[in-house]
Protein backbone atom coordinates (compact mmCIF):
# COMPACT_ATOMS: atom_id res chain seq x y z
CA UNK A 1 0.00 0.00 0.00
CA UNK A 2 1.29 3.51 -0.66
CA UNK A 3 1.90 6.08 2.04
CA UNK A 4 1.03 9.23 1.10
CA UNK A 5 2.15 12.54 2.20
CA UNK A 6 5.20 13.19 4.92
CA UNK A 7 4.24 12.59 9.01
CA UNK A 8 6.14 14.73 11.27
CA UNK A 9 5.54 11.76 14.00
CA UNK A 10 8.34 10.36 15.21
CA UNK A 11 8.66 6.65 15.72
CA UNK A 12 8.66 6.91 19.56
CA UNK A 13 5.63 8.89 19.57
CA UNK A 14 3.96 6.20 17.16
CA UNK A 15 4.94 3.16 19.59
CA UNK A 16 3.43 4.95 22.22
CA UNK A 17 0.45 5.43 20.58
CA UNK A 18 0.53 2.41 19.84
CA UNK A 19 0.85 1.38 23.63
CA UNK A 20 -1.24 3.16 24.73
CA UNK A 21 -4.11 1.81 22.42
CA UNK A 22 -3.21 -2.02 23.39
CA UNK A 23 -3.98 -0.89 26.81
CA UNK A 24 -0.13 -0.83 27.68
CA UNK A 25 0.63 2.42 30.70
CA UNK A 26 3.19 4.23 29.50
CA UNK A 27 4.78 6.87 31.40
CA UNK A 28 7.10 9.35 30.14
CA UNK A 29 7.53 7.93 27.35
CA UNK A 30 8.61 4.81 28.30
CA UNK A 31 6.63 1.21 28.57
CA UNK A 32 7.30 -0.94 31.57
CA UNK A 33 10.11 -3.17 31.82
CA UNK A 34 7.89 -5.90 31.85
CA UNK A 35 6.18 -4.79 28.87
CA UNK A 36 8.46 -3.66 26.70
CA UNK A 37 7.64 -6.02 23.97
CA UNK A 38 5.73 -4.30 20.79
CA UNK A 39 4.44 -6.12 18.14
CA UNK A 40 5.79 -9.03 19.70
CA UNK A 41 10.02 -7.21 19.20
CA UNK A 42 11.92 -6.59 22.31
CA UNK A 43 14.13 -3.46 22.28
CA UNK A 44 16.86 -5.01 21.13
CA UNK A 45 14.95 -6.15 17.83
CA UNK A 46 13.86 -2.22 17.35
CA UNK A 47 17.28 -1.67 14.79
CA UNK A 48 16.67 1.42 12.72
CA UNK A 49 14.90 -0.38 9.96
CA UNK A 50 12.97 -2.19 11.87
CA UNK A 51 11.54 1.55 13.37
CA UNK A 52 11.38 2.47 9.61
CA UNK A 53 9.24 -0.66 8.48
CA UNK A 54 6.73 -0.19 11.63
CA UNK A 55 6.77 3.48 10.80
CA UNK A 56 5.47 2.53 7.39
CA UNK A 57 3.05 0.35 8.96
CA UNK A 58 1.87 2.27 11.23
CA UNK A 59 1.04 4.96 8.44
CA UNK A 60 -1.18 2.63 6.75
CA UNK A 61 -2.92 2.14 9.78
CA UNK A 62 -3.71 5.19 9.92
CA UNK A 63 -4.83 5.45 6.19
CA UNK A 64 -6.80 2.18 6.67
CA UNK A 65 -8.64 4.32 9.67
CA UNK A 66 -8.83 7.37 7.39
CA UNK A 67 -10.39 5.63 4.76
CA UNK A 68 -13.17 3.23 6.51
CA UNK A 69 -14.33 6.54 8.64
CA UNK A 70 -15.21 7.90 5.04
CA UNK A 71 -16.87 4.85 4.37
CA UNK A 72 -18.66 5.04 7.00
CA UNK A 73 -19.58 7.96 6.72
CA UNK A 74 -20.53 7.89 2.51
CA UNK A 75 -22.71 4.85 3.44
CA UNK A 76 -24.76 6.58 6.45
CA UNK A 77 -25.41 9.25 3.58
CA UNK A 78 -26.48 6.28 0.99
CA UNK A 79 -28.79 5.06 3.35
CA UNK A 80 -30.44 8.90 4.06
CA UNK A 81 -30.85 9.31 0.45
CA UNK A 82 -32.39 5.64 0.30
CA UNK A 83 -35.44 6.69 2.74
CA UNK A 84 -36.03 10.16 1.46
CA UNK A 85 -38.75 10.65 -1.33
CA UNK A 86 -37.44 11.44 -4.95
CA UNK A 87 -39.45 14.46 -4.72
CA UNK A 88 -39.78 15.95 -1.44
CA UNK A 89 -37.37 16.17 1.77
CA UNK A 90 -40.15 13.72 3.59
CA UNK A 91 -39.41 9.90 4.13
CA UNK A 92 -40.63 7.51 1.66
CA UNK A 93 -43.36 4.59 2.37
CA UNK A 94 -40.55 2.44 3.28
CA UNK A 95 -39.42 4.34 5.60
CA UNK A 96 -42.30 5.78 6.65
CA UNK A 97 -43.83 2.30 7.34
CA UNK A 98 -40.94 1.17 9.00
CA UNK A 99 -40.85 4.11 11.88
CA UNK A 100 -44.51 3.67 11.77
CA UNK A 101 -43.94 -0.26 13.33
CA UNK A 102 -41.14 1.06 15.61
CA UNK A 103 -43.80 3.74 17.10
CA UNK A 104 -46.51 1.51 17.39
CA UNK A 105 -44.23 -1.23 19.21
CA UNK A 106 -43.30 1.72 21.66
CA UNK A 107 -46.69 3.16 22.31
CA UNK A 108 -47.24 -0.99 23.19
CA UNK A 109 -44.24 -0.90 25.15
CA UNK A 110 -44.37 2.22 27.15
CA UNK A 111 -48.54 2.82 26.93
CA UNK A 112 -47.53 6.43 25.16
CA UNK A 113 -50.07 7.27 22.87
CA UNK A 114 -50.12 8.05 18.92
CA UNK A 115 -52.19 9.48 16.41
CA UNK A 116 -51.82 8.74 12.54
CA UNK A 117 -52.74 11.72 10.16
CA UNK A 118 -53.30 10.81 6.42
CA UNK A 119 -53.71 13.70 3.79
CA UNK A 120 -54.91 13.58 0.15
CA UNK A 121 -54.92 16.34 -1.79
CA UNK A 122 -58.15 17.21 -3.65
CA UNK A 123 -58.91 17.97 -6.71
CA UNK A 124 -54.92 17.30 -7.75
CA UNK A 125 -55.77 15.88 -11.37
CA UNK A 126 -57.45 19.31 -11.95
CA UNK A 127 -53.65 20.44 -11.51
CA UNK A 128 -51.90 18.81 -13.17
CA UNK A 129 -54.59 18.13 -16.66
CA UNK A 130 -54.55 22.54 -16.30
CA UNK A 131 -51.09 23.40 -15.45
CA UNK A 132 -49.07 20.47 -16.44
CA UNK A 133 -46.77 18.02 -14.23
CA UNK A 134 -44.41 20.44 -13.76
CA UNK A 135 -46.51 22.96 -11.69
CA UNK A 136 -48.00 19.36 -9.79
CA UNK A 137 -44.63 18.95 -8.66
CA UNK A 138 -44.28 22.40 -6.82
CA UNK A 139 -47.76 21.73 -5.64
CA UNK A 140 -46.93 18.61 -3.64
CA UNK A 141 -43.15 20.35 -2.52
CA UNK A 142 -45.46 22.97 -1.31
CA UNK A 143 -47.84 20.36 0.75
CA UNK A 144 -44.70 19.19 2.08
CA UNK A 145 -42.83 22.01 3.03
CA UNK A 146 -45.99 23.20 4.83
CA UNK A 147 -46.44 20.11 6.87
CA UNK A 148 -42.74 19.73 8.01
CA UNK A 149 -43.20 23.42 9.11
CA UNK A 150 -45.91 23.00 11.18
CA UNK A 151 -45.14 19.89 13.01
CA UNK A 152 -43.06 19.39 16.05
CA UNK A 153 -39.43 17.98 15.51
CA UNK A 154 -40.43 15.09 17.16
CA UNK A 155 -43.29 13.79 14.59
CA UNK A 156 -42.85 12.25 11.63
CA UNK A 157 -43.81 13.43 7.95
CA UNK A 158 -43.39 11.31 4.90
CA UNK A 159 -45.33 10.55 1.17
CA UNK A 160 -46.65 7.90 0.59
CA UNK A 161 -47.32 8.13 -3.43
CA UNK A 162 -48.89 11.01 -5.50
CA UNK A 163 -50.58 13.36 -3.67
CA UNK A 164 -51.25 10.78 -0.27
CA UNK A 165 -49.30 12.04 2.69
CA UNK A 166 -49.34 11.42 6.80
CA UNK A 167 -48.20 12.61 9.49
CA UNK A 168 -47.20 9.96 12.63
CA UNK A 169 -48.24 12.61 15.85
CA UNK A 170 -46.59 11.20 19.17
CA UNK A 171 -47.74 12.06 22.30
CA UNK A 172 -51.22 12.56 20.78
CA UNK A 173 -54.65 10.43 21.41
CA UNK A 174 -57.62 11.10 19.05
CA UNK A 175 -58.82 14.28 20.53
CA UNK A 176 -55.40 15.72 19.89
CA UNK A 177 -54.80 14.58 16.91
CA UNK A 178 -58.21 15.37 15.33
CA UNK A 179 -57.43 19.07 16.07
CA UNK A 180 -53.78 18.90 15.34
CA UNK A 181 -54.98 17.56 11.71
CA UNK A 182 -57.35 20.74 11.15
CA UNK A 183 -54.48 22.50 12.12
CA UNK A 184 -52.47 21.11 9.51
CA UNK A 185 -55.19 21.37 7.14
CA UNK A 186 -55.45 24.72 7.62
CA UNK A 187 -51.74 25.65 6.95
CA UNK A 188 -51.86 23.86 3.72
CA UNK A 189 -55.01 25.44 2.67
CA UNK A 190 -53.94 29.10 3.66
CA UNK A 191 -52.14 30.37 0.83
CA UNK A 192 -52.33 28.74 -2.66
CA UNK A 193 -49.53 27.75 -4.85
CA UNK A 194 -48.09 30.38 -7.28
CA UNK A 195 -47.37 28.76 -10.66
CA UNK A 196 -46.22 31.42 -12.87
CA UNK A 197 -48.88 33.99 -13.83
CA UNK A 198 -51.83 31.31 -12.00
CA UNK A 199 -52.61 30.78 -8.73
CA UNK A 200 -53.74 27.41 -7.57
CA UNK A 201 -55.52 26.79 -4.02
CA UNK A 202 -54.73 23.54 -2.35
CA UNK A 203 -57.03 21.57 -0.76
CA UNK A 204 -57.15 18.47 0.99
CA UNK A 205 -58.84 15.76 3.22
CA UNK A 206 -57.13 14.53 6.20
CA UNK A 207 -58.53 10.96 8.29
CA UNK A 208 -57.10 10.88 11.66
CA UNK A 209 -57.04 7.58 14.12
CA UNK A 210 -55.11 7.06 16.90
CA UNK A 211 -52.63 3.99 16.67
CA UNK A 212 -53.61 1.20 18.35
CA UNK A 213 -50.27 -0.12 20.91
CA UNK A 214 -49.00 -2.57 18.90
CA UNK A 215 -50.32 -2.74 15.58
CA UNK A 216 -49.49 -3.80 12.23
CA UNK A 217 -48.14 -0.68 10.06
CA UNK A 218 -50.07 -1.55 7.40
CA UNK A 219 -53.60 -1.97 9.50
CA UNK A 220 -52.79 1.26 11.31
CA UNK A 221 -52.44 2.73 7.85
CA UNK A 222 -55.21 1.39 6.18
CA UNK A 223 -57.54 2.35 9.35
CA UNK A 224 -56.48 6.14 9.08
CA UNK A 225 -56.38 5.77 5.68
CA UNK A 226 -60.37 4.72 5.36
CA UNK A 227 -61.34 7.38 7.98
CA UNK A 228 -59.88 10.00 4.99
CA UNK A 229 -62.26 8.54 2.41
CA UNK A 230 -65.00 8.72 4.50
CA UNK A 231 -64.44 11.76 5.06
CA UNK A 232 -63.56 12.89 1.60
CA UNK A 233 -67.03 11.06 0.26
CA UNK A 234 -69.17 13.15 2.89
CA UNK A 235 -67.66 16.37 1.49
CA UNK A 236 -68.71 15.26 -1.95
CA UNK A 237 -71.95 14.99 -1.03
CA UNK A 238 -72.10 18.35 0.57
CA UNK A 239 -71.34 19.81 -2.74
Amino acid sequence: MKVTGARAETFSAMRKRALTQAGVQVTGGVAPADKTAFLGLTEADLTPAVQGALKTLLSEIDDLRGEVGRLKARLSEVEGLADQDSLTPLLNRRAFMRELGRISAFSARYGSPASLAYFDLDGFKAVNDRFGHAAGDQALKAVADRLLANVRESDIVGRLGGDEFAVILVQADQATAEAKGEALKRAIETHPVELGDWSAPLHVTVGVREIEPGADPETALAEADATMYVRKRIKKEDT
